[in-house]
């Protein structure tokens, strides 16, 4: 199995930066994917960027796409997700997860086998 721990949440004014990271650990060779997921109260947990953990391969979704980016670590089994400009719409709790032995379309949360604790990113206007 694989552990996942994130960090890096807080409170921001819009416009402003925060850099999330999530650190893997267990079984962290059977990583494959791993992607970043954030859910808004009283809505569907969405989609925001997702790494290749072999490869260059990133995947953003369309709301973030130029103002975050996924970065990774192999060594450190730690993705990072650096936010700029942020918007009040990109409150949420933040989600890492990964996949593992085998890549899966990398949007679906169905496809991801674990899942860390959340963090807590608010952006006030």
């Amino acid at each position: 199995q694989v552990q996942l721990v994130e960090n890096g949440g807080g409170l921001v004014q819009a416009g402003g930066s925060l850099r999330l990271s999530c650190a893997a650990s267990g079984r962290t060779s059977s990583i494959v994917t791993m992607g970043w997921f954030r859910q808004a109260p009283g809505k569907e947990r969405e989609f925001v960027a997702a790494a290749l953990w072999s490869g260059a391969m990133t995947y953003y979704a369309d709301s973030v796409k130029g103002r975050f980016t996924i970065s990774r670590d192999n060594a450190l089994n730690t993705v990072y997700l650096q936010m700029n400009s942020l918007k009040p719409d990109d409150t949420a709790v933040y989600y890492c997860g990964t996949q593992l032995w085998r890549v899966r379309e990398v949007r679906r949360e169905v496809n991801y086998d674990n899942w860390g604790q959340g963090t807590q990113v608010t952006v006030s206007s």
